[in-house]
C-alpha cells in the first residue's frame, strides 16, 4: 500500500538519471559471479575497464571505505535529529511504541524448529506449507511507524507426514540488505515519514543527498515485500504494491531462501499489486499496478508460463486513487475506484500524502478480461463503497450480471489512523452490464475482512466465504463461514458455521486448503482451515487447523509453536509436490 514513494521516485528519475556505479563497485560486487566472466570472454573489450579497477591500492579503497563511513555516520545523524528536535508529538497511529507493542512487536529470525502437535493430528491433505507475510522491521524505529511499515517476514510451517517444523526469515528484499549494511533505515515509509512540515522536508532532502551520494539506488526497489504471497508460473513470490516481487524458495529442510527481485514482471520503478488472481483453470495470473503519475492504473496478465502479457495502460481514472486489490470473472477484470486518493503534493504541506476525499463518490471499473487497450472499459458510480480486499466474481444469467463479493470499509476515514473504528461490511454486489445499474446488500452483520475461499474457485460461482472477524481490527477474534448460496434469498445473515477464538486469543486471516484439490467431484468446502493463533495471555503461539465442513470449524490439530508468531497479513498453501518444483 506505499506505492507512492516508488511512483514519485519513477518521476524524478526520468529526469535526473543516477550515474552508474564506479568499476570497482562493479568488480567488489561480480568479480567471482559466472556472469561476469561469460561477460569477459565474450566481449574481450571490457578488460581494459576492469584492469585498471583491479589495480586499486588497499589505501585507496580504504580512503573510499572511510568517505562511505562518514557519510553514513552523517546521514544517520541527520535522521536522528530529525526525529529528536523535528518530529512533532506522534499519535498513537505511528508511535511506534504504541504500533508495536504486545504480539505487533518484531521478532528475530527462527531457523527451522520442530514443533510438537498438542491436539489432535495434521492431516496428510497438509503435506507441504503454510507461510504467511507480514511487517516486521529489523530496526526499532527512531521515528514514526505505521502499522503497514516493516520489512517483510515470512512465517512457514511445513509439514511432511504429521510433522511440523517452523521457520521465520526475512524477505531479503534490496532495502532490507541495504540497510542492514547501513545499520539504520534508510528509505522513508509513506505512510509514517511525512509528520509535519518541518520534518518532512527535512526528510526529503536527507533521502535525495542519500540517492546523490549513491548510498542507495532507488531503481533496486524501495518496497519491503510484507504484504502477501503469491504462486504464478510455478514460482513463489513474495509480494508488496510498492515494488516488483521477490521469488522465494523453500529447501527440503523447511528453510525460506530469497533469490531476488523479480525484474520480469517490470521494469526498474515499477510495481505490482499485493493480490494478483490466480485463474486455477488456465494457470494465467492477472495484476495491475496503481500511480501517482498518469496512467494511474495499469491492468497486465501473467501467462502460465510466468512471461508477462502487453500492458493495458488506463488513463479513464482521473485521480491516483488507492486501489489495493481487484477481482476478475471469466470475461472481465473489475476495480474499484475508492475515495482514499494519493496526492503527493501534500507532503509540502506537511502532511501524510494520503488522504480521504469525503466529496468523491466511489466507482466500479470493468474491463475485459483479455481486452487489447482500455477502449471497453466503463464505470459506474457506487456510492457509500470502498473495497479495499475483494473476495471473489463471477457472471450470472448469461453473462449480463457481474457477482462480486467483498468487504466494504464503512468508516473509511479511519482507514489510516483509527483502525481499531474500522468496521468492514461483507457484501454481495451485482453489476448490470446492460443497465449499467448497481445492487448491494450485505452477507451478515459482522465486523468481516480477509476473507477467503476455495483457491480452485478464483473467478467462477462459489458458495462458501471464510472471513475474519475484527476484534477490532487489526486483532482479528474468529472466524465464519459464509454461506452464499442464501445471499439471494434477503434472508439476512448468512452465516452458518463461526469458530471464535478464547477470551485473550487472537488469530489472522484463514486460508483454506482443500483436502483433496485434484478430485472434481470434490464438495467445494471439503477441506480445513489454517491460521496462526496468539494467546496474549500467556504469551504462546499455535498453528491451528479446523474442519472447513463442521458446523462449528472444529479444531482438528493445534501445534505448538517454539516462539510467538507476531500478527500479520495474508497467507499461502503450498502443497507438497508444487515446494518440490520451486
Amino acid at each position: 500500500m506505499d506505492s507512492l514513494s516508488s511512483s514519485f521516485l519513477q518521476k524524478h528519475a526520468l529526469h535526473h538519471p543516477l550515474p552508474s556505479p564506479p568499476p570497482l563497485r562493479i568488480l567488489q560486487l561480480k568479480i567471482s559471479s559466472v556472469k561476469i566472466d561469460e561477460q569477459c570472454t565474450k566481449i574481450p573489450h571490457l578488460t581494459k575497464i576492469f584492469i585498471p579497477a583491479k589495480q586499486k591500492t588497499t589505501q585507496t579503497v580504504r580512503r573510499r571505505t572511510r568517505k562511505s563511513d562518514f557519510l553514513t555516520i552523517f546521514f544517520n545523524s541527520l535522521e536522528a535529529f530529525i526525529c529528536k528536535f523535528m518530529d512533532p508529538p506522534l499519535n498513537p497511529s505511528v508511535d511506534p511504541n504504541h504500533v508495536l507493542s504486545g504480539n505487533f512487536a518484531p521478532v528475530k529470525e527462527l531457523p527451522p524448529t520442530a514443533c510438537p502437535v498438542v491436539s489432535g493430528s495434521l492431516p496428510p491433505s497438509l503435506n507441504g506449507a503454510y507461510i504467511r507475510n507480514g511487517p516486521n522491521p529489523q530496526f526499532f524505529p527512531r521515528g514514526p511507524y505505521h502499522l503497514f511499515d516493516g520489512d517483510g517476514m515470512l512465517h512457514c510451517i511445513t509439514i511432511s507426514d504429521g510433522e511440523a517444523t517452523l521457520c521465520s526469515r526475512f524477505v531479503k528484499t534490496y532495502k532490507y540488505n541495504l540497510e542492514r549494511e547501513i545499520g539504520s533505515p534508510v528509505i522513508p515509509n509513506v505512510f509514517s515519514a511525512f509528520n509535519g512540515l518541518p520534518a518532512s522536508l527535512a526528510r526529503c532532502a536527507v533521502t535525495i543527498c542519500r540517492v546523490l551520494a549513491r548510498q542507495y539506488d532507488p531503481r533496486s526497489g524501495i518496497g519491503g515485500a510484507n504484504t502477501s504471497l503469491a504462486l504464478i508460473g510455478g514460482k513463489l513470490f513474495a509480494l508488496c504494491e510498492s515494488d516488483l516481487p521477490y521469488r522465494i524458495k523453500l529447501t527440503p529442510g523447511g528453510d525460506i531462501i530469497t533469490l531476488g527481485r523479480h525484474e520480469s514482471f517490470g521494469e526498474p520503478f515499477m510495481t505490482m499489486t499485493a493480490h494478483p488472481k490466480i485463474d486455477a483453470d488456465t494457470g494465467e495470473a492477472f495484476a495491475f499496478r496503481h500511480s501517482i503519475f498518469p496512467p494511474f492504473l495499469t491492468y497486465f496478465r501473467i501467462n502460465a508460463d510466468g512471461i508477462k502479457q502487453p500492458e493495458i495502460p488506463i488513463f479513464s481514472l482521473n485521480k491516483a486513487s488507492l486501489i489495493h486489490d481487484f477481482a476478475i470473472t471469466k470475461n472481465y477484470a473489475i476495480f474499484p475506484d475508492t475515495q482514499v486518493l494519493m496526492e503527493p503534493r501534500r507532503i509540502l504541506k506537511g502532511r501524510p500524502p494520503l488522504r480521504v476525499d469525503q466529496e468523491k463518490v466511489p466507482r466500479m471499473g470493468i474491463i475485459p478480461r483479455y481486452a487489447a487497450d482500455e477502449r471497453e472499459m466503463w464505470w459506474i458510480e457506487v456510492p457509500g463503497c470502498n473495497i479495499m480486499h475483494a473476495v471473489n466474481a463471477w457472471e450470472e444469467d448469461g453473462g449480463d450480471t457481474i457477482v462480486m463479493v467483498a468487504s466494504n470499509v464503512l468508516a473509511v476515514e479511519h482507514v489510516l489512523e483509527r483502525m481499531d473504528l474500522i468496521r468492514a461490511s461483507l457484501e454481495r454486489i451485482e453489476i448490470n452490464v446492460k443497465t449499467k445499474s448497481v445492487r448491494r446488500r450485505a452477507v451478515s452483520t459482522g465486523n468481516l475482512d480477509f476473507a477467503v475461499i476455495n483457491p480452485a474457485c478464483v473467478g467462477k460461482k462459489n458458495r462458501y466465504v471464510y472471513a475474519a472477524v475484527g476484534s477490532p481490527m487489526p486483532k482479528i477474534g474468529g472466524v465464519v463461514k459464509i454461506d452464499l448460496s442464501l445471499s439471494t434469498t434477503g434472508s439476512g445473515d448468512c452465516t452458518v458455521a463461526s469458530h471464535l477464538y478464547p477470551p485473550g486469543s487472537y488469530g489472522g486471516e484463514p486460508f483454506f486448503v482443500a483436502k483433496e484439490p485434484d478430485n472434481p467431484a470434490a464438495e467445494e468446502d471439503d477441506g480445513y482451515l489454517v491460521t496462526y493463533l496468539h494467546n496474549e495471555n500467556v504469551e504462546e503461539s499455535t498453528f491451528l487447523v479446523m474442519d472447513a465442513k463442521s458446523p462449528t470449524l472444529e479444531v482438528v490439530a493445534a501445534v505448538k509453536l517454539p516462539r510467538r508468531v507476531p500478527y500479520g497479513f495474508h497467507g499461502i498453501f503450498v502443497p507438497e509436490c508444487d515446494i518440490k518444483r520451486l
